[in-house]
């Protein structure tokens, strides 16, 4: 069994600095000109400034000889030479060779996949081209111009996805909930999409039988068959879908691993994320603490792609070595936003997050990015005991991007089992959140200013995309924005003391108004630790942005010892589920009452079922009202 990092020498050696570290305020730190100036570095129209970490350039060399017992560059390139680094699925994690160029050579099993990349981005294109200019309509003749995307987990690649683009638009459908199903088909025409506009629906999903995003798939068929007839669904729909594959050995246990949390809907089409179905080695389960089978049956995908009603030349793939999460670069994420942007946007789109990959993989450590911010994290959360991170972009366009790389990070590192199975004897993963520029300091900042210690990530935009500009205003907008996002951190790093003279004005103010009143509610004790990453603009960078994360992510995986690409702990929730599902139906059905479940769920349950008692047993079909 492999030695854990936290048996290491380095690693009981941060442990022991941490005492040095606390001896020091962040503020004193800060008058450090050379140590500031170490701690900032700029590749390819990003800038970081890591300087308001709660680090030392002592720190940041242990970081690194932790980065060497834990293998780390080694482990990178594992990743990159396709090998099966995701071992309880018995898989390669080569999102990376999803943005690769034609040239490259990233071999899985023994096969070089960059080729069946491009097959499929070349058909993205012609495809996306076909849509865009008008040949490929509806089935009344009428273009489509509109797109919805069904998937559970959704996952918002790109912020602005959602907006309008050149008479486009692209939503997401990711909730069952019947609410967000109207209001995603709110204003559409099931053929144009409810008005005068065009609708297309893409299903992503790798075997079809994922419960919630199949029924939002089904109801949205259902919503076109119902108003342009059943023929329309092959001309409305196309899929996004993987081959099932079945790992077989002795002693075998059945087991069905879900990969859907990142499933994009595409426009005008359904993005469901599906599970596989496969059969592990006992040797290889050793590290699924949750144990359970499940009964799916394997299926030819094309079949069920064609039994759904969509034509299966319409259907586009992608690997099971493409986790959910880091799906935004395949036919997921690529077919609707081409069919939203167009092919060229979407191909610099790739060429972003390509230029992130060959820094990540080639930059030593002491310039490399994704690493420095990798090891900030594990420092942060392993051995300073802040487990949150807040991702704060001072820019509009990227509000989803928190949420997203809430998904991409503890989906990922929210593990507290080595990748042999043995339980982590220290915190590992982060809680991340986040709020766009001044909306946040309007929210949560206070928390983080008086509060709790919470690191964070400022991002901030040099150029707007919406200049604007008032004549007699101090500054534009954007200015304005900008102000907050270099103001904040410092004062989130410095805080106040009773020492500070601005707070003595306010205290004799105060003591003059208020006599009873003390300086406690003015301090800010706390020394928080930033991040600031600045982009020159935000078009070109915000696949550099994502492709930073995703091998943030990883690199925290990596020195934690932990799998960052498999997530059994869902697996579990979605087993209980079916057990419900099938209660819901015996109830509803058969007038059965509730039994198998604990007295508080029983009691929920038997509640539901009585207050929800109008819900008829044999119902007719009844879509959203819009």
């Amino acid at each position: 069994m492999a030695t854990l990092i936290s048996d290491t020498a380095p690693w009981k050696d941060l442990k022991a600095h941490v005492a040095e570290v606390d001896k020091t305020h962040l503020r004193d730190l800060m008058t450090d000109t050379e140590r500031c100036k170490s701690m900032m570095l700029e590749f390819d129209g990003i800038f970081l400034d890591y300087s308001r970490q709660r680090t030392t350039v002592d720190t940041v060399s242990k970081l690194f000889t932790l980065a060497e017992a834990a293998h780390l560059k080694e482990k990178i390139n594992s990743m990159f030479n396709g090998e099966h680094i995701n071992s309880t699925e018995n898989r390669s994690v080569l999102h990376v060779a999803l943005r690769a160029s034609k040239d490259t050579v990233i071999n899985s099993d023994g096969k070089n996949v960059v080729p069946d990349v491009w097959q499929v981005l070349d058909k993205i294109k012609e495809f996306s081209d076909k849509v865009r200019s008008g040949s490929w309509v509806g089935a009344t003749g009428k273009a489509l111009t509109n797109v919805i995307a069904i998937g559970i987990g959704g996952s918002f690649l790109d912020p602005e996805a959602s907006k309008s683009a050149g008479g486009r638009q692209l939503r997401f459908l990711a909730n069952v909930d019947p609410v967000d199903v109207a209001r995603n088909i709110s204003g559409f025409d099931p053929e144009t999409t409810l008005g005068d506009i065009t609708m297309f629906v893409v299903v992503v999903s790798k075997t079809f039988t994922t419960a919630e995003t199949m029924l939002n798939a089904r109801t949205l068929r259902e919503w076109i068959s119902s108003a342009l007839g059943p023929q329309a669904v092959s001309k409305h729909m196309v899929a996004v879908s993987t081959n099932l594959k079945i790992h077989k050995g002795e002693d075998s246990t059945l087991r069905r691993a879900v990969d859907q949390r990142y499933m994009l809907c595409i426009c005008s089409v359904y993005s469901v994320a599906n599970t596989y179905t496969y059969m592990y080695p006992a040797k290889e389960c050793r590290s699924i603490l949750m144990v359970g089978c499940c009964g799916y049956i394997q299926k030819n995908i094309q079949e069920l792609v064609e039994k759904f009603g969509i034509d299966p030349n319409n259907a586009f793939a992608f690997w099971d070595w493409v986790g959910g999460r880091y799906s935004v670069c395949s036919a997921v994420g690529v077919l609707p936003l081409s069919l939203q942007y167009g092919f060229s946007v979407v191909e610099t789109f790739l060429k972003g997050a390509r230029s992130i990959d060959q820094h990540f993989q080639s930059t030593p450590f002491e310039s490399n990015i994704p690493v420095l911010l990798g090891l900030l994290s594990v420092w942060n959360v392993s051995f300073l005991g802040y487990p949150a991170r807040a991702i704060l972009p001072y820019t509009q366009a990227l509000e989803k991007l928190a949420p997203h790389i809430q998904q991409v990070s503890m989906e990922s590192n929210g593990k507290g089992v080595s990748i042999d199975g043995v339980r982590l004897p220290f915190e590992a993963g982060e809680i991340d959140f986040g709020e766009p520029g001044t909306n946040g300091q309007h929210s949560f900042y206070q928390l983080i200013h008086q509060g709790r210690v919470i690191p964070c990530d400022f991002i901030g935009i040099v150029k707007s995309q919406q200049p604007v500009y008032l004549r007699d205003e101090v500054v534009n907008n954007h200015d304005e924005l900008m102000s907050n996002f270099f103001a904040q951190p410092d004062a989130l790093a410095y805080g106040k003391t009773p020492n500070n003279w601005k707070v003595r004005m306010l205290h004799l103010i105060l003591f003059l108004t208020r006599p009873l009143q003390g300086i406690g509610h003015l301090l800010a004790f706390y020394f928080h630790h930033w991040m600031l990453i600045e982009l020159d603009s935000l078009t070109i960078y915000k696949p550099l942005l994502l492709a930073i994360y995703e091998h943030r992510v990883a690199v925290e995986g990596f020195v934690w010892g932990i799998n960052s690409f498999d997530q059994w702990g869902v697996e579990l929730g979605k087993s209980l589920a079916s057990q419900v599902r099938k209660q819901l139906h015996a109830s509803r059905k058969k007038g059965e009452s509730v039994e198998g479940f604990n007295f508080s769920t029983t009691k929920l349950l038997t509640r539901y079922l009585e207050a929800s008692a109008d819900v008829p047993s044999e119902p007719t079909t009844l879509l959203p009202k819009i």
